[in-house]
């Protein structure tokens, strides 16, 4: 049995798209532990606690870019000054409904961003992401 993905950490506000993307992810059943916030703050403070627990960091992050209170932009601006020690960087992926050309553009400019998809989350799709990013596992 291959070793499955520790824990994934979905930010989006939209409730519905969180829960699809669980489904989602739970029918790949490659994963042990999957939390959902709805904005980026929520977002670094799962990640701030973690740190401070000395827990582990999630090894995968599907980000929205338009949330209320802290959007996506403003997420990774803070993400990049978070101290990870001796983990790796969570793989962070852009799962959003944007269309906006300017928003792929930026976010691969963006060093931590390791992939821009348009939502919703398919079962190929997530399956293509372990396959890239998380070879030999599942």
């Amino acid at each position: 049995m291959k070793k499955k993905i520790n824990y994934i950490l979905l930010i989006d506000d939209d409730e519905v798209f969180n829960f699809l993307n669980e489904v989602v992810i739970r029918q790949v059943d490659c994963v042990e532990n999957v939390v959902a916030v709805q904005s980026g703050e929520e977002g670094l403070k799962v990640l701030q606690e973690l740190k401070a627990e000395g827990a582990t960091y999630p090894e995968l992050i599907f980000l929205d870019i338009n949330m209320p209170v802290m959007n996506g932009w403003e997420f990774i601006d803070n993400y990049k000054q978070l101290e990870f020690g001796h983990h790796n960087h969570p793989v962070l992926i852009m799962l959003t409904s944007s269309e906006n050309p300017g928003d792929r553009a930026r976010a691969a400019e963006v060093s931590v961003v390791n992939e821009y998809l348009n939502k919703p989350l398919t079962v190929e799709t997530f399956q293509q992401i372990l396959e890239t990013n998380f070879s030999g596992r599942c």
